[in-house]
């Protein structure tokens, strides 16, 4: 149910910027969230179609790019990307790695009229 903290800090970000600049209507909103966030996409949707409502956001289309997880191996030196619930370095195996990407969420931009 964390999804509606997240959709309600969406909405407290989005609405007073394309107030200011004088939008008719929020068209659609892209999210990158990463693999590692705990982010459930079809939850935020289904949270923003609740929360929007009477807003300029009212039936905005919610875009989600999925970021994957990617690391830095501290023992080979190996950076990129690695399997889906692998926590190991794909060249040597080691677990002494670092995650660079996948544990985020953030709103990449915003369209509107």
């Amino acid at each position: 149910m964390h999804e509606l903290v997240i959709v309600e800090g969406i909405l407290d970000a989005v609405l007073p910027e394309v107030k200011k600049h004088n939008v008719k209507k929020v068209i659609s909103i892209k999210l990158k969230i990463g693999e590692l966030s705990g982010v459930i996409p079809e939850c935020i949707d289904y949270y923003f179609d609740i929360a929007s409502k009477g807003t300029l956001a009212e039936g905005a289309k919610i875009v989600v790019e999925k970021v994957p997880v990617s690391i830095s191996c501290r023992d080979c030196g190996y950076n990129g990307e690695i399997p889906r619930r692998s926590y190991r370095c794909p060249e040597c195996g080691s677990r002494n790695i670092r995650i660079e990407s996948g544990r985020e969420y953030f709103i990449d931009s915003v369209e509107a009229e």
